[in-house]
């Protein structure tokens, strides 16, 4: 990949090919709504998946190679990340709710 070349992010269309909104995708990644809107205009983030990209490149490995859990008991109990489309079939849906806002802020 080219220094000279820009990054155009496509969380948006991947996230509606998914069938999502940007409300359920911040609530099945873990950060508000506000935080999606920014991903899917490009900002922020790129600069971060593009070095992270690099990364994997460099070191020959997955994404999900860069990290590891320390698992504790009751992190057993929590469910992991999976495709919408496996939550879907499942019914697992978390219904967002409608009256309050998250305040949280999330940084990436």
């Amino acid at each position: 990949m080219s220094e000279a070349m820009k990054p155009i992010s496509k969380i948006g269309e991947l996230r509606e090919r998914a069938g999502i909104t940007q409300r359920q995708l911040s609530i099945e990644v873990g950060v508000t709504e506000n935080t999606i809107q920014n991903w899917e205009k490009g900002r922020a983030v790129l600069e971060q998946i593009k070095r992270l990209i690099r990364l994997c490149k460099v070191l020959d490995c997955k994404l999900e190679d860069l990290i590891e859990y320390d698992i504790s008991e009751s992190d057993l109990e929590k469910p992991l990340g999976q495709p919408w489309s496996k939550i879907r079939e499942k019914g697992e849906t978390n219904k967002p709710e409608q009256t309050s806002q998250s305040t949280e802020n999330s940084k990436f």
